[in-house]
């Protein structure tokens, strides 16, 4: 994943920590992600939420630093059209956190939220349950990788993923937002079955 301004100025600011951890601010990082520059409007009707809670939302973004105004993409002086401030997203290592005051609370917060919302991700991916226009994959694979090799796979897999994300940009009713969730890690211990 490229290396963003906002890394290089903020990795261990807890603040910002707190913010992606809030469910709905969040999501609407993943959707301007996948959309690009889009408006609170536009949030709005793509999350099912009223205007002045995702307005309310991108401006505590743009406080923490992770979304700013788009100039000169508005169609007037009252237009406000949010972009990221980096498009590519943003790398955390919970180390940089937990090593600042009020870090380990915030990743403690953070950590919570994260796990929930893998175990959503999850239950749906194995629900029966899925809608017909849409296409729905789960791979489970183990592979045997030095530490640097998994590295290196990660970097492989997050460049197609960069390369898809940008080709698709953009607002387009034909397209919905898919979810690609990804754990790269050493096999993990399990409890004796027996």
């Amino acid at each position: 994943m490229a290396r963003s301004r906002l890394e290089t100025q903020r990795t261990h600011d807890p603040t910002v920590l707190r913010a992606i951890a809030h469910p709905m601010r969040n999501r609407i990082l993943n959707e301007m992600s996948a959309t690009g520059p889009t408006r609170a409007a536009d949030i709005a009707q793509d999350l099912g939420i009223p205007a002045n809670q995702a307005s309310f939302h991108l401006r505590q973004l743009a406080k923490y630093g992770l979304v700013e105004e788009a100039v000169g993409a508005g169609r007037d002086k009252r237009d406000r059209v949010w972009k990221l401030v980096a498009e590519d997203g943003i790398s955390l290592t919970m180390q940089d956190f937990e090593d600042s005051p009020g870090g380990k609370a915030a990743v403690t917060v953070f950590r919570r939220n994260a796990s929930a919302w893998a175990h959503t991700i999850v239950d749906a991916a194995y629900s029966p349950e899925h809608e017909e226009d849409t296409m729905q994959t789960i791979t489970e694979q183990s592979i045997r990788l030095t530490k640097a090799e998994a590295g290196e796979l990660a970097g492989e897999l997050d460049e197609i993923l960069q390369k898809w994300s940008k080709k698709n940009r953009g607002r387009d009713d034909s397209r919905r937002t898919y979810q690609y969730f990804s754990i790269l890690q050493p096999y993990p211990d399990t409890p004796d079955p027996s």
